[in-house]
């Protein structure tokens, strides 16, 4: 490890928030000595290939789609829950840059999204107290004290994961699945029958019908047969992206190879903490969780200990104010940022301001206020003369039930039909697929940059 990446105890002795308490240090010491012998689970060219994508959404000439689980289970690591998350995605992708002719940069929430920050360390139920189920990266949730002991041989299971994953994922995007020609193959099942996808399958119509003209006279682009996708997770436990900070060979720079993007969440940017400490050595793409409580100075530093080149594509800020916050929280900051001439890419996360307890007892969202918090991102960006880059959304591919609301009308009465998440509500593939329509209306009605 190059010496200008601080070691762990380094920042440990800095406090950081949101860790595991792992009781025998020996066996996290063993768990990441194992891990620092691992292959790299990306690139360093692939993340400089996001980066200088990333530096496109934030002139302007570009939108991105980052989407995925909110926390990835060990057991979920299936070829069909695989496919059915890339599924969706490729879909908005689709709706997206046909709907408002915008080249969409793909990001999955996926292969490292296991572990979850938590507003409390402890659960109680029924007058039974443990630690509080953190993901699948710290301890188990089933609610017993053998699952919730905080176990770091579970960091090795969440490397092997994502590695799983990720090669599931390389497979479909070259491998055929990702082709243009199947665009009306990913539109199966429940959705077909939804108006969302109704709608899509007019606009795969008129795609099939633009590839065969372009066919006809005879051009057959690579673009049509793959895409370029990517992978993010939350930087949380410092222990595995610490151990999977590794330097290139071609540049002698340290990246974080467990994943393209990764980013720091709200609970975890402190300016003096490890987190920004690490993620401010590290030479990926990263992003940064911005709330309501964020003044446009927090939002400087950050920028200025993150970004001190301010290199293009390097930061993104995702802002999750809330969609009552949005429209009165986010300009000041936009306006000073874009004030000091600091390159930054800005992303709007509909989901973490908007959640609330059901009746029942479920965490969920509703559906149009996700909407309306993406409407007063446009707007503010909209006012101010500057891009609204992109959506960072929690969602499945699959049929479920987590958030209220859309044109299947679910109501809180219906969460308790097929509520699968561990931790928070998501969008089902016909809620993703309606959001993907509506961001693209939005989206029609900006001026992107033309390079």
């Amino acid at each position: 490890m190059s010496s200008n990446v601080p070691d762990l105890s380094a920042l440990h002795a800095l406090g950081p928030a949101q860790q595991p308490t792992y009781a025998d240090r020996a066996a996290v010491d063993e768990t990441v000595a194992r891990l620092r012998t691992m292959p790299p689970l990306v690139f360093a060219g692939e993340c400089d290939d996001l980066k200088t994508k990333l530096a496109a959404v934030a002139r302007g000439e570009a939108f991105l789609l980052q989407g995925g689980d909110c926390a990835e289970t060990l057991s979920g690591v299936t070829a069909d829950n695989v496919r059915n998350k890339l599924r969706v995605l490729l879909q908005m992708a689709v709706v997206l840059t046909y709907a408002a002719s915008v080249p969409v940069v793909k990001v999955g929430r996926l292969a490292g999204q296991y572990a979850k920050p938590r507003s409390s360390d402890l659960e109680t139920r029924d007058g039974v107290t443990l630690p509080a189920y953190r993901g699948d990266a710290v301890n188990g949730f089933d609610f017993t004290p053998e699952s919730r002991v905080h176990d770091p041989a579970r960091l090795l299971d969440v490397y092997n994961a994502s590695a799983a994953t990720l090669n599931l994922v390389r497979a479909f995007t070259t491998g055929g699945y990702a082709d243009l020609r199947q665009v009306h193959a990913w539109n199966t099942d429940f959705v077909r029958d939804s108006p969302a996808g109704q709608r899509y399958e007019k606009v795969a119509h008129e795609i099939e019908r633009a590839m065969a003209f372009i066919s006809a006279i005879g051009a057959d682009p690579d673009e049509f047969h793959r895409v370029d996708f990517h992978s993010s997770h939350e930087a949380l436990v410092l222990e595995y992206e610490h151990a999977m900070t590794r330097i290139d060979s071609r540049t002698q720079q340290p990246y974080d190879v467990s994943g393209h993007f990764v980013w720091i969440g709200e609970r975890t940017r402190q300016l003096d903490n490890a987190h920004v400490e690490l993620l401010s050595h590290i030479r990926n793409p990263i992003g940064v969780k911005l709330g309501p409580s964020t003044s446009a100075d927090d939002a400087l530093a950050l920028a200025s200990k993150l970004n001190p080149d301010n290199e293009p594509g390097r930061l993104t800020f995702i802002t999750r104010f809330g969609a009552g916050k949005i429209r009165d929280g986010l300009p000041h900051l936009v306006e000073k940022i874009t004030a000091e001439g600091v390159n930054v890419a800005w992303v709007c996360d509909p989901m973490h301001g908007n959640t609330f307890e059901a009746s029942s007892g479920y965490k969920t969202r509703a559906f149009d206020a996700v909407i309306d918090e993406v409407q007063g991102f446009f707007d503010v960006h909209h006012a101010l003369g500057t891009w609204p880059g992109g959506v960072h959304v929690e969602l499945t591919g699959d049929d479920v039930t987590e958030c209220v609301g859309g044109s299947e009308e679910l109501l809180e009465m219906d969460l308790g039909n097929r509520y699968e998440s561990v931790c928070d509500p998501r969008l089902n593939r016909v809620q993703s697929l309606e959001l993907a329509f509506l961001v693209a209306e939005m989206l029609r009605r900006e001026k992107p940059v033309q390079s």
